[in-house]
């Protein structure tokens, strides 16, 4: 099953800051182990949300909305689509990726990753029967 994990953006995100050198190593570290094991399919990070759009539809319109946004912590900083056996291995590995973050920033780090469960091309199939 696969899942995706989002880990929410901060202040620092948001400012356009990258990650300090010590979390991107203890990240490209656990991110390759990870490959390595086969339950890393993918990751990226996204850049600060001024940089983005939003297309909103309301009343029949098309309407393209320029960032930043305001509610910055509900914003998207990173992603990762896992594979794992069941939820609660995939909330095993968010722990670890969180517990990462605050072993390399600290126990005053704040931060928060959500884990969703993804469709599969069988689910939409057996949904449209």
């Amino acid at each position: 099953m696969r899942f995706m994990m989002m880990i929410k953006a901060d202040k620092n995100y948001e400012a356009g800051m990258p990650p300090s050198p010590e979390l991107m190593a203890a990240m490209g570290k656990y991110t390759e182990d990870m490959t390595k094991s086969g339950a890393l399919l993918a990751t990226g990070g996204l850049l600060p949300s001024s940089q983005g759009s939003r297309i909103k539809v309301s009343g029949g319109k098309l309407a393209v909305i320029d960032g930043p946004f305001a509610e910055t912590k509900e914003l998207i900083g990173g992603f990762a689509i896992v594979q794992a056996k069941s939820k609660a291995e995939a909330l095993e590995m968010a722990q670890s990726f969180m517990q990462l973050h605050r072993d390399v920033l600290g126990p005053s780090w704040e931060g928060e990753c959500e884990i969703r469960p993804m469709f599969d091309a069988a689910d939409c199939a057996s949904q449209a029967r």
